[in-house]
């Protein structure tokens, strides 16, 4: 009876372990599904608006100028950041910041790129911290959902937040 009970308990852990696996591989080299928020990135992406990202093109150096990313914030490395990416490594970038009154010029460094969001007076991005690492970008938004698709998914996170649910089949960011 106990070897049955262990038998068990080890067949379940297992089990645990292998989809755990699964379910890692899944969303840190395939995608998953985001929950943007934030205005630094209107008119193109509203606050809520539920985005479908990829991670192949960050492996396979696929990332190119005007793609929309995912990256780590490099100010708060808990945060995630979404923006544009205008420029490549070797690039030479003209750039102003609202306390500049001249334009300067930045040069993006082998193995950086240079990122910025869509609404210029609404947004903390290379302009203030310099090109970020290519390592700090974790995927390539390739679809946004329309307004239905972000009141279902905002609908769905309440109702996980009123059950204290922790398990979902989508990731959720925050992002500035």
């Amino acid at each position: 009876m106990l070897r049955g009970v262990l038998g068990k308990t080890f067949r379940l852990v297992g089990y645990t372990i292998q989809y755990g696996c699964i379910a890692h591989c899944a969303f840190e080299y395939v995608g998953g599904v985001v929950m943007c928020s934030g205005p630094s990135m209107e008119p193109t992406i509203q606050n809520s608006d539920v985005v479908f990202a990829e991670n192949l093109s960050r492996h396979f150096y696929g990332i190119q100028r005007g793609d929309i990313v995912i990256a780590k914030s490099p100010s708060d490395p808990k945060s995630n950041i979404c923006k544009r990416v205008i420029g490549l490594e070797g690039d030479k970038i003209l750039t102003n910041s609202p306390s500049d009154f001249f334009k300067s010029h930045s040069y993006v460094p082998t193995g950086h790129v240079w990122l910025e969001g869509d609404n210029l007076q609404n947004s903390t991005d290379s302009r203030y911290y310099g090109p970020i690492p290519y390592g700090l970008i974790r995927g390539r938004i390739f679809f946004k959902g329309g307004p239905r698709l972000s009141l279902l998914f905002s609908l769905q996170i309440k109702e996980l937040t009123k059950k204290k649910n922790p398990a979902s089949f989508y990731q959720l960011y925050t992002f500035t």
